[in-house]
């Protein structure tokens, strides 16, 4: 039996999944990435990890933490590679300004999204959001079940 694999749009590289289902997204931001060689290759192979990664904003500046990037077999040994280093984002004055006040409230934070190719680049995409309840949780698997449900009906007739 072969595994399903999620579609995902070309320039994609990953896709935050499981930020969908625990948080409302309120807000997105396109950011640039600092990142070294090592990253760069690793990422074009795909060896990323953003499950548990997060954006906190600090004098005026956004990091990317908790993003695993693991290094490829080949990176040089005189080098040694950090694969869940801080990462610097890189956003312009008024968002970095929205992002600040937005995170200062209650129950909110930013995540990242994705990562993906944009021409030669690497982008991450930020969104403020809000921590879903459990009850919400099961709403929206409610929502989709039913959903799913009205696709086969329309299907059947």
């Amino acid at each position: 039996m072969s595994k399903k694999k999620h579609k995902q749009s070309p320039g994609q590289i990953i896709e935050n999944r499981r930020a969908r289902h625990e948080y409302f997204v309120d807000k997105r931001f396109e950011a640039g990435l600092t990142l070294m060689g090592w990253e760069v290759k690793a990422l074009r192979e795909g060896r990323v990890n953003l499950t548990d990664s997060y954006v906190h904003v600090r004098d005026g500046e956004a990091w990317l933490i908790g993003c695993n990037i693991s290094p490829l077999p080949t990176v040089s040994t005189h080098y040694v590679a950090e694969p869940t280093r801080t990462r610097k984002l890189l956003l312009n004055r008024k968002e970095l300004d929205d992002m600040e006040v937005a995170v200062g409230q209650k129950g909110h934070t930013a995540i990242c999204m994705a990562l993906y190719w944009k021409a030669h680049l690497i982008k991450a995409e930020i969104a403020l959001a809000k921590g879903k309840a459990d009850h919400d949780k099961r709403q929206d698997a409610k929502e989709r079940d039913w959903e799913r449900q009205k696709q086969r009906i329309m299907r059947g007739r």
